[in-house]
């Protein structure tokens, strides 16, 4: 099962391709609206029309940040005894056709727990970043990487899925402490959950994406990036601190 998290979606999320893609797959989608002021949640509803046993409208009645919607679309998929769960970005910067080469993956990797979407701009790959916003995302990566002592590249990417077991099925039990950065407190939790950071790294995969496009509008703005700073660091005082 997919979540989305979807909050004033209205002018972006592509309705058209989430159809093509629930008409050539099984895959299950979760549409979280967090409390969206526009016509989202009557989007959502004509795109569960006729399809209730895929997809599914959760609806929060004031916006809590993305963290929280995906919190709630992981909880209502862990009820709904999902085998996967991942989350994608409305605006499908990552298309939806990267979730069978994550699932391939998962077929190779028994041992895998996590595969995470990367958005490494390689030859042969249609990956298209901002130039002010790839930077700032690789500064933001290598603070990251540093603080959890984990070799990710690519922690914001907006395409993860996630194996359930009895390891992954608690992390988002508690609400989050951040609105933007919970990939970085997801991984924190995992890296508590498992007593030390090599054993995690052995359990995630950075899939290289084939391609990923900056759509514009996004919620977030450079100010963000100095936020973001803030919450990781109150991230490793909660949960990597004890761990070293």
């Amino acid at each position: 099962m997919i979540v989305v998290p979807c909050y004033n979606e209205e002018l972006r999320l592509r309705a058209d391709q989430f159809l093509r893609f629930l008409r050539e797959s099984q895959v299950r989608f979760i549409f979280v609206d967090d409390g969206s002021r526009d016509k989202t949640l009557d989007l959502l509803e004509s795109l569960r029309a006729g399809q209730q046993d895929r997809v599914f409208v959760l609806r929060s009645p004031a916006n809590q940040g993305k963290a929280e919607a995906v919190r709630m679309g992981f909880n209502f998929a862990l009820h709904q005894n999902a085998d996967y769960i991942g989350y994608w970005d409305a605006d499908l910067a990552t298309p939806l056709d990267a979730i069978p080469q994550f699932m391939a993956v998962y077929a190779a990797r028994p041992d895998l727990d996590m595969v995470f979407g990367s958005r490494v701009k390689l030859l042969g790959r249609h990956v298209q970043r901002r130039t002010g916003r790839h930077y700032l995302g690789r500064v933001f990566a290598t603070v990251v990487s540093v603080m959890l002592h984990l070799p990710i590249y690519d922690t914001q990417c907006g395409a993860k899925i996630f194996r359930v077991r009895p390891e992954t099925r608690g992390l988002t039990a508690e609400s989050f402490r951040t609105r933007w950065v919970f990939d970085v407190e997801l991984l924190a939790r995992y890296i508590r959950q498992q007593g030390a950071a090599d054993l995690a790294a052995q359990r995630i995969y950075e899939f290289p994406l084939d391609v990923w496009e900056d759509v514009g509008g996004s919620k977030v703005k450079p100010f963000d990036f100095f936020v973001a700073l803030r919450d990781v660091i109150r991230i490793y005082w909660k949960y990597i601190r004890t761990v070293w």
